[in-house]
């Protein structure tokens, strides 16, 4: 603003002062302008959880019980949120992440839930295991209005209804998809098979299952027969000893990491040698085939959507050597063969991008809107040609799968993607 001496005569100073009030309110009137033209310049917006300086984040994992092979996600997505926070954080605010044990029971998971949600304060939930659990708390955590995100399963519950539960959104390909993949690769390339099933007996199983069904539509004949088993189970010996002596010559091994490598061991054991489909949660090279022989793995089929470390044809890939070195410095007691490393780095870097781009508006209702809004967004260690797209109508992120073998010691591509939205 422009002021002239205060030296001059009275009645020009009079004249100026009034020009000077013009020229003030003009200069208020502009900056009024500009503050009203940019809010989001000025003003930031927070639910509980956020703040100028954190992110506060939930998970639970099993760390205990049968299914704790699982706990390496929840190990590897607060060794991530380390690094990040080593590296300035999200937007300057740093990840508080807090990850409780559930031990792969729905109560338990409910216990902490409530814990995490009313006592901890967290912005979203995240990466949560386990269908079972995630069944458990779904309606509570839509009911909170508290982002539940990035599920670390493929319930195609969590995915196919976001008009009754608009704040739940799974990572994974849905089950049912996967199982109707696995279907349709047995009508095309095994068609005269005898199917003899392993089955999870709980929601898990029940999904996969299902898929497997519809997708096999009128050739369900062509299971033979199927043996379920319950977490509680010691082993699933019986039931393998049942399935073999069924006259199956597919064996489709829909369990999980524990019961999968006793089921593997139990084909070497018994010289039972099937066609052997291998569901995505238990294709874990250090978790489940080592452990159970990898000899008794050869030419066992999956389907998956994460690079495999080790496989040779990513040794220059740029992903990987990224996450290479994140383990190398942030978890170097870690088994690069098994596969939930490089899990659990993919789901961390993909809430890491949603958070970033829900920028100061960290608000609950925000942050979905972001979830829901992905257009083609390539989380960290997805297969090319895998990328992530959602809508407030479609709360499946990941809809691709690339068909696996496993051969030597390793999962090696063979076929295309397959586009799973056309197989739900």
């Amino acid at each position: 603003m422009l002021c002239l001496p205060h030296n001059e005569q009275m009645g020009r100073n009079v004249l100026k002062i009034g020009k000077r009030t013009i020229v003030a309110g003009l200069c208020i009137a502009s900056v009024l302008s500009i503050a009203t033209a940019f809010p989001a310049l000025a003003e930031k917006k927070y639910s509980r959880g956020a703040s100028d300086t954190e992110i506060v984040v939930g998970n639970f994992v099993p760390y205990s019980g049968p299914a704790s092979a699982y706990g390496v996600v929840g190990k590897t997505a607060a060794a991530y949120f380390r690094m990040i926070n080593e590296q300035g954080g999200v937007n300057g605010r740093k990840i508080r992440f807090l990850s409780y044990d559930d031990a792969y029971s729905p109560p338990k998971a409910v216990e902490q839930t409530r814990k995490l949600v009313e006592s901890d304060g967290i912005l979203a939930l995240f990466g949560t295991v386990g269908t079972p659990s995630n069944t458990a708390i779904m309606k509570y955590m839509n009911a909170k209005k508290t982002p539940h995100l990035l599920l670390a399963s493929g319930g195609t519950r969590f995915g196919d209804d976001p008009a009754q539960f608009p704040w739940t959104m799974p990572f994974n390909a849905s089950y049912n998809s996967e199982g109707r993949a696995y279907a349709k690769l047995i009508k095309t390339r095994y068609p005269n098979a005898k199917i003899g099933v392993l089955v999870q007996n709980d929601d898990y199983g029940k999904d996969i299952y299902k898929g497997v069904k519809d997708g096999l539509g009128d050739r369900t004949s062509m299971i033979v027969a199927e043996a379920h088993y319950d977490l509680s189970d010691a082993t699933v010996d019986s039931q393998m000893v049942k399935l073999k002596a069924s006259g199956a010559d597919l064996f489709l091994n829909l369990s999980t990491p524990k019961f999968a490598a006793q089921a593997m061991r139990k084909l070497g054991e018994m010289k039972w040698r099937p066609v052997h489909i291998l569901n995505n949660v238990a294709a874990q090279v250090g978790a489940v085939i080592i452990p159970a022989g990898i000899e008794n793995a050869q030419g066992a089929i999956t389907a998956t959507y994460i690079k495999d470390p080790t496989d040779p044809a990513f040794v220059n890939d740029a992903d990987m050597k990224a996450f290479r070195a994140f383990m190398a410095k942030y978890m170097p007691e870690g088994d690069l063969n098994n596969s939930l490393y490089a899990y659990g780095y993919a789901i961390s870097s993909a809430l890491v991008h949603l958070l970033k781009e829900a920028g100061d508006n960290l608000t609950h209702e925000n942050v979905m809107k972001v979830a829901t809004s992905m257009k083609g967004y390539k989380a960290d260690l997805l297969y090319e040609g895998i990328a992530m797209t959602t809508s407030p109508t479609d709360h499946f992120p990941v809809e691709d799968l690339q068909m696996m073998v496993f051969k030597g010691d390793r999962w090696v591509p063979e076929g295309g993607i397959i586009n799973s939205r056309d197989n739900r």
